[in-house]
């Protein structure tokens, strides 16, 4: 087999390498396997034929449990990791910094904020339409706030970084206020969706979103070559015909949507957009679109299986997904943390 396929278009030419492609075919075959489980396993266990059955025939008991319960939190659920997981290698990409996430540079933080907000103060009489709105304007804006704040004759990567961390902060804080203020049932309502959950999910939400990852998806293509430039020097890129500061904000303006998007519609997962990247970078040991393709799958893994541990290990409780994403994340980030310092 070829080392390297070569694909000439007319103004268009590129060399694919098979073999990261082997290696997303394998994970994707992992995320298939994670989805058939989500799909069996619940407070009615299915067999691999009763399953069969389930999908064949809707109208049936096990037909509705599967299509029309389990199946839109699973799609739901991997959507939203995925989404998180190009945010989270976009972030680290642009950021050239293996700890850059959307939750920890003030992105998530953003979209949150301004989520509950929405939820505290203006759901009663505007209801939820407008909630996936709010999130996604609080992440613009947080990300535009800070570009803006970092901007010194340009933007380093270095103080993107930072600056994220302490809009981060001060983000949690008026949501913290913002929870204190409201009702206690609206409290009580926020705090799980923050944690991260897709509970209660429906097919009108998973075609939403479904319709607004292919919209950022198909306007990532034509970036997609940008965005393994970006990890270069400025002076380097600019040398080659880079317009490293235009680009930089165009790619953190689809990162930031992103992770707007997976907030709006799954809460604020932590750690998917830091894990999934690390775990495509040592599964495809090459750069390229194999490798954001990766960080895709592993984000839809995580949390689809973080959501069947959520509702199967402690019926008949349904624990939100982010408690366990965040039980993998956060050891996962330590380790890095204690990398970068050796």
């Amino acid at each position: 087999m070829p080392e390297h396929w070569v694909i000439r278009l007319p103004g268009f030419s590129r060399i694919v390498t098979p073999e990261p492609w082997r290696r997303v075919g394998a994970i994707l075959l992992l995320s298939l396997v994670v989805l058939g489980v989500s799909l069996a396993v619940g407070r009615v266990p299915l067999s691999l034929s009763q399953l069969g059955v389930a999908l064949t025939t809707p109208t049936s008991e096990n037909g509705l449990i599967v299509i029309q319960l389990r199946l839109p939190r699973a799609l739901l659920g991997a959507l939203v990791g995925g989404a998180l997981g190009m945010s989270g290698w976009l972030f680290q990409q642009v950021m050239r910094n293996p700890l850059a996430s959307p939750d920890i540079v003030g992105v998530t933080s953003g979209a949150s904020a301004a989520a509950v907000g929405y939820f505290s103060l203006l759901a009663t009489n505007w209801g939820m339409a407008w909630l996936p709105l709010a999130a996604i304007l609080g992440a613009l804006s947080t990300a535009f706030a800070i570009y803006l704040l970092a901007w010194q004759r340009g933007v380093a990567p270095l103080r993107l970084v930072l600056i994220g961390i302490g809009v981060s902060a001060l983000l949690g804080a008026v949501t913290t206020f913002i929870l204190v203020a409201s009702p206690l049932t609206t409290t009580l309502s926020a705090y799980v969706w923050l944690t991260g959950s897709v509970y209660a999910a429906n097919w009108s939400e998973v075609t939403a979103l479904a319709g607004w990852c292919a919209l950022l998806g198909a306007a990532l293509i034509p970036l997609m070559r940008l965005t393994l430039l970006a990890p270069l020097d400025d002076a380097l890129a600019t040398g080659i015909g880079v317009r490293v500061q235009w680009t930089r904000a165009l790619l953190l303006v689809v990162a930031s949507m992103l992770a707007g998007v997976a907030v709006a519609w799954g809460g604020a997962f932590a750690f998917v957009g830091l894990v999934a990247p690390h775990m495509a970078r040592m599964i495809s040991r090459t750069t390229g679109t194999a490798q954001a393709v990766m960080a895709v799958l592993f984000g839809a893994c995580m949390v689809m299986l973080a959501d069947l541990l959520g509702r199967t290990l402690f019926l008949p409780l349904d624990l939100p997904a982010g408690i366990f994403v965040a039980a993998i994340g956060a050891p996962f980030f330590l380790t890095l943390l204690i990398r970068q310092r050796r």
